[in-house]
């Protein structure tokens, strides 16, 4: 997730910077969940017998902070302080997989896995949120521009699952739009399309997920959005950019193939700047960053705050290497506003851009002009990496999450933190009267104000 530069709609954006509708609504700060009801079972594996019972597993969905579009998805418009759980799904230990991250190196075979294994994701928008299970998603949160799918622009308070598209291997939220990459290796987008982020052509809004008609030869494997910016990567390894550049350079088009006068581009268009084929990307708020299968990271854009993690401010449309990377090998990129965060095949964290908020790690604001190792995590070993707008989160090999960077809508999920949390703390999960084992955490994804993890718990 990141930012764009818009007004009305755009305003919605700024705070990326700092980055059922039938029920009745209620506003307030929420502590504890003990008062919500049980915890729903969204979905049941079909291959849950009385023989292998004894088996299943739990995979919860938690969510916390800002909640005043109805982005956690609890029913109401409350800020949640700490994690709390939202649905359960009743699984196998060997029925599923994660779904594939923008961003993250996946191995070939996953793009051809069985059946019948079931693909879980999560993702968050600006104030919207969505969980994919097994080709099906849910969407919840703030509605206008149509980013929910739905076919009208009202919010959404709960999980709600789309009866608009399935088949579905990958989705990712944008500011006011959404992205989705199905089975068939196609794209679908909606939303609003001011910025040309839908792909489409035109400019307007898309209430209902649309295809996007692009000139690539064969499938789509891997995409990503940000506020503004949309990337997906084919099969051979092609990049296709598309939406707001503004000037930055963001969608790496060079000049004469860039966005028209209003700053924005709807047609998918190929990367040809990049001199070798791309596995992975990562669109931030004004740069756009590609992993590629042997873990190199080149990227492209806005680098007034070292986004570009070069070592200089100059910017600009052309692919180059990080310098400072080129004998490391990363296995995911992630990023937010102004900042980007790196995973090594080694397991350790890095991280370089603004740090006006802490969510650079490195128990300082200052900017951080190439990737460095944050020393609060080199102890441990990483598995799963993510940015917000303005902050920033891990996952160890353990399953325990930490985080750090903005914290004003308690979107770091910890009790009594400052507004900038400079380096990484533990988020705790409550202890939960439901007879259920330890809480062991698979991914993160992280909003502008809110975000969620996936949850394994034994039974």
């Amino acid at each position: 997730m990141a930012l764009v530069r818009h007004s009305s709609v755009r305003n919605q954006m700024q705070s990326m910077i700092c980055l059922l509708p039938w029920m009745k609504v209620t506003r307030h700060i929420a502590s504890s969940s003990a008062a919500r009801n049980k915890v729903p079972i969204l979905y049941k594996s079909s291959e849950i017998n009385d023989q292998n019972k004894k088996d299943v597993v739990m995979l919860q969905i938690f969510s916390w902070g800002r909640g005043t579009s109805g982005q956690l998805g609890v029913g109401t418009e409350q800020t949640q302080l700490y994690p709390a759980p939202v649905v359960n799904l009743q699984v196998l230990p060997s029925s599923f997989v994660l779904s594939p991250t923008p961003g993250q190196l996946v191995n070939k075979d996953h793009y051809s896995i069985n059946k019948q294994v079931l693909e879980v994701g999560i993702s968050c928008g600006l104030f919207h949120s969505a969980l994919l299970v097994d080709g099906n998603f849910w969407i919840w949160g703030k509605g206008d521009g149509g980013r929910l799918g739905f076919g009208h622009e009202n919010p959404v308070f709960m999980p709600t699952l789309n009866p608009n598209l399935d088949n579905v291997r990958c989705i990712a939220l944008g500011g006011v739009h959404s992205i989705a990459l199905t089975s068939l290796g196609q794209v679908f987008t909606w939303g609003y399309g001011g910025f040309g982020a839908l792909g489409h052509s035109v400019y307007h809004r898309e209430l209902l997920p649309r295809l996007v008609k692009g000139n690539w030869n064969g499938k789509i494997q891997h995409i990503a959005t940000s506020g503004a910016h949309t990337a997906a990567v084919t099969e051979s390894g092609e990049l296709y950019t598309w939406g707001r550049d503004e000037g930055d350079g963001r969608l790496g088009l060079g000049p004469g193939r860039g966005p028209n006068e209003g700053g924005g581009l709807s047609i998918p268009s190929k990367v040809n700047a990049l001199p070798i084929p791309v596995a992975a990307v990562s669109c931030g708020g004004f740069f756009t960053t590609v992993l590629t299968e042997d873990g190199q990271i080149w990227n492209w854009g806005a680098n007034s705050n070292y986004e570009l993690g070069r070592g200089d401010k100059v910017g600009g449309w052309k692919p180059k290497l990080i310098p400072s990377l080129e004998d490391v090998r990363i296995i995911q990129i992630a990023s937010g506003g102004y900042h980007s965060l790196a995973l090594t095949d080694e397991g350790k964290v890095l991280s370089w851009g603004f740090g006006g908020h802490g969510q650079l790690g490195h128990s300082s604001k200052q900017n951080q002009k190439i990737p460095m190792v944050i020393d609060a995590l080199a102890d441990q070993r990483f598995v799963y990496i993510a940015c917000g707008g303005s902050s920033s989160a891990a996952i160890t090999d353990e399953g325990k999450l930490y985080m750090w960077g903005n914290a004003k809508d308690s979107q770091l999920g910890i009790l009594g933190l400052p507004e900038v949390q400079l380096y990484p703390v533990e988020v705790k999960f409550l202890v939960e009267d439901d007879d259920l084992g330890a809480h062991k955490v698979l991914s993160v994804a992280v909003g502008a104000s809110h975000a969620m993890c996936l949850v394994l718990r034994s039974s």
